[in-house]
């Protein structure tokens, strides 16, 4: 199937981002209109739709920038090994012999973990390809003693977890403590030596879309490699208008550093649909680039079962049952 080669290039490497020296000035010059931000967001799922060669090469593409996770409780290594499986093959064969794409090479973009799994993941993936990420800092509050945050930090890295996924301190965006925030994303990202830092804002409990443009920029400034909606613990997760303001973000960031950050919505995205609305938004709002996992991902585990779903009915006409497409 050509659409889906055209969606499939050679990968590059992604980048490190050095940050930069905090610019209080650029912070305050942060201004969001809401009702503006609100209109563009509303307008995306009827205007970009795509049909039948391009929404299945769109799909498998957003299965490649899935971030396949288990955050439980009651994970198990015998889990973690059977989600590392589905994440070395997330679609079933026949579908993609059926799709013409049985050649490429399509896995999720990483499996993502709490400390504890991070060995039984990564011994379950070696040779894959496919990088662990852990959550830190007291995931999902963020609410453990600082030195401790910097430990866990550095004792996932030791384990052997390529991307660490942190969560800001979100007192000191509802406060405009801007340079707390800054010196503590800062730290961080010093913790995680060679491991990518994906810096996790909790949009939904910063109060406005313009504390979490604020938010955005601090952490680009203090290194982050990608800021992340949410944890996907909030009562409100990822949004449109919250995905367009930090979209802006990293675009302004670009132009006065050159530097790309990468982008992951997190929670409450579960149907195919939901993804290509978001792929549409990163590619008009950032470019083509931001369409491969290097710079783009979705935290979202229950999305990639309806991806199944729906490429199963374009191979063979029909939905398959739930069970057909086992998550772990």
């Amino acid at each position: 199937m050509n659409r889906v080669a055209e969606l499939h290039p050679d990968k590059a490497e992604p980048g490190r981002n050095p940050g930069m020296a905090l610019d209080l000035d650029w912070v305050d010059d942060v201004r969001v209109n809401r009702s503006a931000v609100e209109r563009r967001a509303a307008s995306l799922p009827g205007r970009r739709t795509v049909k039948k060669d391009w929404q299945a090469a769109w799909l498998l593409k957003a299965v490649t920038c899935i971030d396949l996770t288990t955050l439980s409780g009651d994970d198990t290594p015998g889990r973690v090994r059977r989600l590392c499986a589905k994440a070395r093959r997330p679609v079933r064969g026949e579908i993609l012999e059926a799709l013409g794409a049985a050649e490429l090479p399509i896995h999720t973009g990483a499996v993502c973990v709490y400390h504890e799994m991070i060995e039984t993941a990564v011994e379950a993936l070696a040779g894959s390809g496919i990088p662990v990420a852990a959550v830190s800092t007291g995931f999902p509050a963020g609410q453990t003693p600082f030195e401790l945050k910097l430990r866990e930090i550095e004792m996932s890295v030791a384990a052997g977890a390529a991307e660490i996924d942190i969560v800001i301190t979100r007192r000191h965006a509802l406060t405009g403590d801007w340079k707390s925030l800054y010196e503590e994303v800062r730290a961080f990202r010093e913790a995680c030596g060679p491991a990518h830092m994906k810096t996790i804002l909790a949009t939904g409990e910063l109060g406005t879309l313009r504390n979490v443009g604020k938010a955005s920029l601090v952490c680009m400034m203090a290194g982050a490699d990608f800021i992340k909606t949410s944890t996907g613990k909030e009562p409100v997760n990822a949004t449109l208008p919250v995905g367009l303001v930090m979209a802006r973000m990293i675009r302004a960031y670009r132009e006065r550093t050159g530097h790309a950050i990468g982008f992951k919505p997190a929670g409450g995205i579960s149907r195919a649909k939901d993804a290509t609305v978001w792929q549409a938004l990163m590619k008009e709002e950032l470019g083509r680039a931001w369409l491969e996992p290097d710079l783009f991902r979705f935290g979202a585990s229950s999305l990639l079962g309806d991806i199944e779903r729906q490429l199963s009915h374009y191979a063979t006409g029909r939905y398959a049952a739930s069970h057909h497409q086992p998550m772990g």
